[in-house]
């Protein structure tokens, strides 16, 4: 259109004819004619140049595929890879480029349906819900790139938002998640809106009916908040959240990217201090004059008062195996000898394991997480030992006892019954405790030759020190005190000589 307004100024505004105009402007002075001859001042149309492709006789096949992909959930679609297989056994003789070409032209012109839609804006009062969602990140804990579960909980009013990290997304991390965020933000809104997440629901049913995981609910019902699933496949429904998974992935995950953490508390530690530090620096989107603090400063009066902690642990039945040990995960834990071959229960939390027999608490351990790994407590075996004190020797809980003991292990064990004697020391251990044991080893070590009599003498002196008697109470006075005179002893001694002459 603007060639043809320059062609119409120099002819009919500057006199110019088509011979110079065509040589100003390069084009042909048919061209220059019939453009001026037009009665009106329209661009003309040229007919779309046709090119033809090596992918054209399989255009329909590949857009029928397309379109049936489009209607499957996102992971069971097939990749542009395994569309051009496909089409190499219908006898497609060209290269993938020209397929992944057409694949992508063919989404960006829209594909089956409109890419984008509209959406219905949302406003929520102080302390009506919340917004829950998970994601996946990457990050340097202990020297290693692992994979973390981020467990997202926001306020829909307020947009004040808590982070915590888990290693998986299970039933005890989701509680334990719940639990932080509502302690940080001092109470609980009264509904909580997720997805359908296989830690909260079990089964999706027609429309909004839900059957939701038993656990889940004694949750929801503890705190006395509403659970609000979305439809399937409408994450908008929760938008606020996600939102919040973008944003967050997108500004604070890069600071945690950006250096090494010793451990997974300390990075939650970390997430925890950067997550109020932003909300006193955020703007509040409908409100850009107030901060995420000072609405959520408002909102926190709305809340329901934070009850006491819900015990958000994952319970199973299990069978200690004959080495005194339980099953979670792929890892094993060690529990004391006398419930061999029992069934007790297993109480998992997300950084310890309990396990509970006969109502009681028989054994705890920090939870471990990387796989095929057995934690012992040495102290669980020594009933088995004061049996079988030979199991000592190369007895593999026994490598993590506090190395005075290791080190009266390898003296005692150098002489014959040297186990035994090792095992009288442990036996003392239930009675005494690990501490005054292990005192009593480390003075008997520093006086050479150490034995059970000796570890047991020291035990018992530090146990009741020696104490002058009080004086009995009498209304007798002594009118001389006794003094104490060595030389009476000689004075016996040679009155008995005396006499034996």
């Amino acid at each position: 259109m603007g060639m043809l307004a320059k062609i119409r100024r120099l002819h009919f505004r500057d006199g110019l004819s088509v011979r110079k105009i065509a040589r100003q402007t390069g084009l042909s002075r048919n061209t220059v004619r019939n453009w001026l001859r037009q009665p009106t001042v329209t661009e003309p149309a040229y007919p779309a140049r046709v090119a033809r492709s090596i992918i054209d006789p399989y255009r329909d096949q590949l857009i029928t595929w397309l379109t049936a992909d489009s209607r499957r959930p996102r992971r069971d679609r097939r990749t542009g890879q395994v569309l051009f297989q496909q089409l190499q056994t219908h006898g497609y003789p060209g290269g993938y480029g020209r397929v992944a070409h057409f694949i992508r032209r063919w989404r960006e012109a829209g594909g089956a349906g409109p890419r984008r839609q509209a959406y219905v804006p949302l406003r929520f009062a102080p302390g009506e819900a919340f917004q829950f969602d998970w994601s996946c990140e990457y990050a340097e804990i202990d020297g290693q790139r692992r994979r973390l579960e981020l467990a997202h909980l926001k306020l829909c009013a307020s947009r004040a938002f808590w982070l915590v990290a888990y290693p998986h997304q299970s039933h005890e991390m989701l509680f334990d998640a719940h639990t932080r965020a509502f302690t940080a933000f001092g109470g609980v809104p009264r509904r909580g809106i997720y997805d359908n997440m296989k830690t909260a629901v079990d089964a999706v049913g027609k429309g909004k009916a839900r059957t939701v995981n038993a656990r889940f609910l004694a949750m929801c019902s503890h705190y006395l908040f509403e659970p609000d699933f979305c439809n399937r496949a409408a994450g908008w429904e929760k938008g606020v959240v996600e939102k919040n998974v973008q944003d967050r992935r997108r500004q604070l995950w890069q600071q945690v990217v950006a250096r090494p953490w010793p451990s997974l508390s300390a990075l939650n530690t970390y997430l925890a201090e950067a997550c109020q530090t932003s909300w006193t620096t955020l703007r509040h989107p409908d409100d850009p004059d107030q901060t995420v603090a000072e609405r959520f400063a408002d909102e926190q009066g709305q809340l329901l008062p934070m009850p006491q902690a819900f015990d958000g642990y994952i319970e199973q039945l299990v069978r200690v195996s004959a080495t005194a040990l339980v099953y979670l995960l792929r890892n094993r834990y060690s529990v004391p000898t006398e419930y061999a071959h029992r069934i007790v229960s297993l109480r998992a939390y997300p950084e310890e394991v309990v396990i509970v027999a006969d109502s009681q608490v028989i054994a705890r351990h920090a939870r471990r997480f990387d796989r095929y790994q057995t934690i012992y407590d040495w102290q669980h075996y020594i009933s088995v030992v004061a049996r079988k004190p030979g199991a000592l020797r190369n007895g593999a809980p026994f490598a993590e006892m506090p190395l005075p003991f290791q080190r009266l292990q390898r003296q005692l064990l150098r002489q014959d019954g040297g186990d035994r004697i090792m095992a009288l020391v442990l036996a003392a251990v239930p009675e005494h405790g690990v501490e005054a044991v292990q005192v009593a080893v480390e003075l008997a070590l520093e006086a050479g030759r150490p034995s059970a009599d000796h570890v047991l003498n020291v035990l018992a002196r530090l146990r009741a020190p020696g104490r002058l008697p009080e004086p009995a109470a009498t209304s007798l006075a002594l009118q001389e005190e006794p003094r104490a005179d060595v030389q009476r002893y000689d004075t016996l001694l040679s009155e008995e000589n005396r006499h034996v002459d």
